[in-house]
């Protein structure tokens, strides 16, 4: 296993940096460089300025030298400053994963506790009305956009019923007493951005551990357990559901990506400060540094959680194996 892991490491690292590459080509395809923002700010600039300028900046050299640059910076532990709020962008990048975090964690367990009971539920009495009630709310979830229900979450709990914040993290300017009020307080503002992700993923995991569970049950060993006279509760959880998470680690690992990478439609939609977010308005406003940096945690979050997946395929199957 140990020689599975160490391959699989170099080729996550070979990746990272081919597709950091890519991120940063394309970031630098983006019109309106730190140069370009000056001369429009600034008309009495001079041609000598300019060239000034973009040999400070490191503008006048070739992408691949300039990549090299970053990298070197970056791996030196300097993620830059950000050009729109003057901050460095380990500042900036620490509370939006946190709160990136507390929501896609949130709505990932919810997601998890209503989706696998349904699916495993549906696949013991296949065919059945409750199994096409819930086949129909899962395609709806996964059909419907997240910008649509965002919209919908707003009318009817935010204007209708005026039960809930339109968006936010927490009430500006409320002074918390203890600790617990600031939990209820910032709860508000994460329902409808938690129930807006969590509509979706519950119909794709419930869809997953359905067909799963579906295709265990029919197998041989499954007949041969009920034939030793094991309780039905033992042939379900113990012979049945193991054998059918190895698709549903897949998914779920996959998902536990966006974690720290946010989601960016949500996080916009409802003014959550979340990495999603951070890096929507970075790409607007063509902070540089910032955009990469997220790039970069996406693009690793979502390598090492594969490798994680592959990992924990042979603990749920002792068939796998990695050497």
């Amino acid at each position: 296993m140990t020689t599975y892991i160490l391959r699989r490491i170099i080729q996550t690292l070979v990746l990272l940096v081919v597709l950091s590459y890519l991120c940063f080509n394309l970031m630098t395809l983006m019109p309106g460089d730190p140069v370009e923002l000056m001369i429009s700010s600034n008309p009495k600039i001079t041609a000598e300025d300019v060239a000034r300028l973009r040999e400070f900046y490191g503008l006048d050299q070739p992408t691949y030298v300039r990549y090299q640059r970053w990298v070197s910076t970056i791996l030196e532990g300097d993620l830059g400053f950000s050009r729109t709020y003057r901050i460095p962008v380990s500042e900036m990048l620490g509370p939006s994963l946190k709160y990136t975090f507390i929501l896609s964690m949130s709505s990932l367990f919810l997601s998890l506790l209503i989706a696998i009971p349904l699916g495993i539920y549906c696949a013991l009495r296949p065919n059945s009305k409750f199994d096409y009630i819930v086949n129909l709310l899962s395609f709806a979830g996964i059909s419907a956009p997240s910008f649509w229900l965002g919209i919908v979450l707003i009318i009817i709990f935010s204007v209708k019923l005026g039960w809930l914040p339109a968006g936010g993290y927490q009430t500006t300017g409320m002074v918390y007493e203890n600790i617990f009020s600031e939990i209820l307080d910032k709860a508000k503002y994460l329902i409808l951005p938690v129930l807006s992700l969590s509509i979706q993923s519950i119909g794709r995991f419930s869809r997953f551990a359905r067909s799963a569970m579906l295709e265990v049950m029919r197998n041989d060993y499954i007949r041969t357990a009920r034939a030793k006279g094991l309780t039905e509760r033992v042939v379900i959880w113990r012979h049945g559901f193991r054998n059918a998470l190895i698709p549903l680690i897949t998914i779920v690992t996959l998902s536990l990506s966006s974690v720290f990478s946010g989601a960016l439609i949500t996080e916009t939609f409802f003014a959550y400060p979340g990495a999603g977010r951070l890096i929507y308005t970075s790409i607007i406003g063509n902070d540089f540094n910032v955009a990469m940096v997220a790039f970069i945690i996406s693009i690793a979050m979502v390598l090492v959680m594969s490798l994680i997946a592959d990992l924990l395929y042979g603990v749920a199957d002792p068939r796998i194996s990695y050497e």
